[in-house]
């Protein structure tokens, strides 16, 4: 059951759901606010618990409104991209033969067939960031998962619009926004024990936040660097 709720000008949207606790977001771009709440809890105390983090929200929508924006990409000659943080420069190559992409110290070489649009030569990038990110994700997941007792069933590399990761505690499988692999490689270290302590913690409490300072000390340097990196340009839409 979906519903809105009016605090000031602040409109949050609330999803009640069976679940225990309750989960507040705040979206990229704008800020959009959306609660998921249990199905027992009144819409008075889903309004108090917004009231009582509305302090948070707006703090967390002012560096939303605040973080930079990557230029949409063409996929042209000498255009600017980023692999773990490093900023790199396209070379394009038209020949008749598979498409491929190499990093090369500073340079990304794109190869694609003459005449391929810019639909397609994104295509072929997207999935050359989310083999990169596979590489170095899944030997990092299965060190962190010893370290912390743990045990993940599924990883999966997608293009996330709104979440660097995410993880799922009933089917224990995590997502990772493909887009990391773009960012230096703490962040993706950061992201992954994030959504592992969410295996044993579900919510963003003080135990979330005693774990994570137990087993990444420093952790929110690395969540700080992460949120002051460009983040890619897309059309958001609900």
């Amino acid at each position: 059951m979906a519903s809105k709720i009016q605090i000031g000008d602040l409109s949050v949207e609330v999803t009640q759901k069976d679940i225990k606790n309750l989960h507040l977001s705040v979206h990229p771009p704008s800020g959009r606010v959306t609660i998921a709440a249990p199905r027992h809890l009144s819409a008075s105390a889903i309004r108090a618990f917004a009231i009582g983090k509305l302090s948070w929200i707006r703090q967390q929508q002012r560096k939303l409104l605040a973080q930079e924006r990557e230029m949409p990409r063409e996929y042209l000659e000498r255009e600017s991209h980023y692999v773990w943080g490093r900023r790199c420069l396209l070379r394009l190559i038209e020949h008749d033969a598979p498409p491929s992409v190499e990093w090369r110290h500073q340079r990304l070489v794109l190869s694609v067939r003459p005449g391929t649009e810019a639909k397609r030569r994104a295509e072929v990038m997207e999935a050359w960031y989310r083999d990169q990110l596979r590489v170095k994700a899944e030997p990092l997941a299965i060190k962190w998962q010893r370290r912390m007792g743990v045990e993940v069933e599924r990883l999966f590399i997608q293009r996330m619009k709104t979440r660097w990761g995410s993880c799922n505690p009933a089917s224990r499988s995590i997502r990772l926004n493909t887009d990391l692999a773009k960012k230096p490689p703490e962040c993706l270290e950061y992201i992954l024990v994030h959504e592992l302590v969410h295996l044993l913690e579900p919510t963003h409490n003080q135990r979330f936040v005693a774990l994570m300072d137990q087993f990444l000390p420093g952790w929110e340097n690395r969540r700080d660097q992460l949120n002051r990196l460009p983040v890619r340009h897309v059309e958001w839409g609900y």
